[in-house]
This record gives structure tokens, sequence and C-alpha cells, in this order.
């Protein structure tokens, strides 16, 4: 490598007025630090991508814009979603830096770990992974929902790093690659291992949110679950399949012995056992419907190919528009 690399710290941000003026400041002190220390360059930058803000969070960007050449950023049109925004900075930036490093901007995620991900990347891994180290701060429910994820997930065959979500480091060659990848149903998480190339984790402890509320509630965590698994995985389909051979072999099984019982003169009329294998199968049925529905719902999506963000303004370029993604 020539010089010293440039990195861009990619933060997301939906209606993040309570703590960006927080945390802004923090962002802007680790890039001057690294560079300070040797580690990057100083051009590297701050990018804040907005992800269709209701409130000041663009406003408050494009005053930090002012105030401070580091910090830079690009608005969306709409409001796509975490992963997309995440993705449309990092496409950004992949021709713009060396190295990017993705992280929200709640400051939950332990800041002071870039340092050894970016020392990481300097000794030849090309994706760092941030891994929390323990989920202390997790209510019970929330641990087990997680972990349970991300067992489920190895086991139907995504490769996902496990406790990993959306902090890490990335260099503009595994971008240059990744942007090949065209889907629209994105799951980064398990989308960039897919890559390959030379890769490192980086252990980190969670801490709570410094202000503002979360925008990840339950009903989005199993969202973004479903669509992890459905976007990386056909397991679930096979799955289905099998559940299919296995009722049918049982079905022939009790037709056979209904049939043995008739010749035998001992047929016995049985409500309840009838209620209850209309309701299992059926139930059974249903879900199995919605499963491939979802999966064709997922297709009729890609077969679109719309647009996975567009860039509506940048900080550095207010009447640039960009139709990207």
């Amino acid at each position: 490598m020539n010089g010293k690399p440039i990195l861009w710290i990619i933060i997301p941000c939906y209606n993040e007025e309570a703590v960006l003026p927080i945390t802004a400041p923090q962002f802007l002190k680790k890039i001057l630090d690294l560079s300070a220390a040797g580690l990057i360059s100083s051009r590297s930058r701050v990018c804040f991508v907005n992800d269709g803000s209701r409130d000041r969070t663009w406003e408050l960007i494009c005053q930090f814009a002012k105030q401070d050449e580091h910090f830079i950023g690009i608005s969306q049109s709409r409001n796509r979603g975490h992963q997309n925004a995440v993705l449309a900075g990092l496409m950004e930036a992949k021709d713009k830096c060396d190295v990017t490093i993705s992280i929200d901007c709640d400051g939950q995620d332990d800041i002071n770990a870039m340092d050894e991900m970016v020392r990481k990347y300097l000794d030849g891994a090309e994706v760092v992974y941030g891994v929390r180290s323990r989920r202390d701060t997790d209510t019970f429910f929330k641990r087990f929902t997680a972990e349970g994820f991300y067992h489920l997930m190895n086991l139907l065959g995504a490769d996902i790093v496990f406790n990993h979500a959306d902090y890490r480091l990335i260099s503009s060659r595994v971008l240059e690659s990744f942007a090949d990848y065209h889907e629209v149903n994105i799951f980064l998480r398990g989308m960039v291992p897919l890559v390959g190339f030379p890769s490192a984790t980086v252990a980190y402890e969670r801490h709570e949110r410094l202000a503002g509320e979360s925008h990840y509630p339950l009903s989005k965590m199993l969202s973004l679950a479903f669509d992890g698994i459905t976007s990386l995985s056909n397991k679930p389909i096979r799955l289905i399949t099998g559940i299919g051979m296995l009722f049918s072999l049982v079905s022939f099984i009790g037709v056979v012995w209904a049939v043995v019982l008739a010749f035998m003169g001992s047929t016995v009329a049985g409500w309840a056992s009838t209620i209850c294998i209309v309701c299992l199968v059926g139930g059974i049925q249903l879900v199995c419907l919605g499963v491939i529905g979802e999966y064709i719902g997922k297709i009729y999506m890609e077969t679109k190919a719309r647009p996975r963000y567009i860039i509506s303004e940048r900080t550095w370029a207010p009447y640039e528009r960009k139709y990207h993604g």
C-alpha cells in the first residue's frame, strides 16, 4: 500500500436529531486521533447517510459539513431502510477511499474498536467484523432470540459471523467485487462473507443508546431476520418438501390402516381425531404456502430490478442528483 489509507466512516441515520450532536464529535475525534497516530490519511471522512429522516437530521448533517471538512453527508430521496442506507454509503465511498467502516450513529457500538480494525486492515485483512464480546445489556428474551437467530442461520447454510451486526471494516477492493451483487433484497451481514477475501474479527462491548429511541423494535428485527433467511438460503423450501413427503407417508399408512380396519369390521367413528388431523394438516399447509409465497414475492421484487437507493443530495454538491443502486 502506498501512503496512508483514506478511511470513510459510513453512518446511516434515520430521525437521529437527538443523538447526532453527541456522537458526531466523537466520530470526528476518532478520525483525527487515527490520523495523528499515523494509521490513516488526513483526507479521511465521516460520511452520514440520511435515510429519509422526517426530523432535523439532514439539517444537522449539513451544519456539520459546513463546520468541518471531515464531515460529509448524502441524503436518500426517501426512507429505504437501514440496510439500503448502509449500502448507499458504501457504494458512494468505494471509489473515493481505501477502506470504510460502517457503524450506527447511536453510540452503542464501541468506537474505539476502530483502532484495532484499522490495524488488522494494515496487517492484511480486507474485511474486519466487529463482534460483540457479550450481551449483558440485553434482556433475556433479546439475547435468546438473537443468538438463536445466528444459530438458525448457520444451520440453514447461511455463512454469517456469530454476534456480528453491521459494524465492520471493508476495503475498497472488496467493495468493488461487492458491487457486482445486484439483488434488491439485501442482508449485508450475510452477503459480505460471500465475497470472500482475508477477514478478521475484533471483539467489543456494546453500550446503551446515548440518546433518542431505537428504530428497530421487535417487529423490524423479526422482519430483518426473515429477510436474511429467505435471501440467503433455500433450505426452508427443502424443509417444506421433506415435511410434505413425511405427511404423505403418514397419510398413506393411515389409509392402509383404515382399509384394514374396514375389512375387519371394527371401524369406530372418531370426530375428535378427525378434527385434530384436519387442523394439523391445514395449519402446516398454510405455513408452507406462506413460506413459498415469501420466496415468490422475493423473486417478483428481484425481477423488477428497482434501484435499492436513490441519492437526492450531497453536502459537497448540493445541486447534484444521482440515480443509483
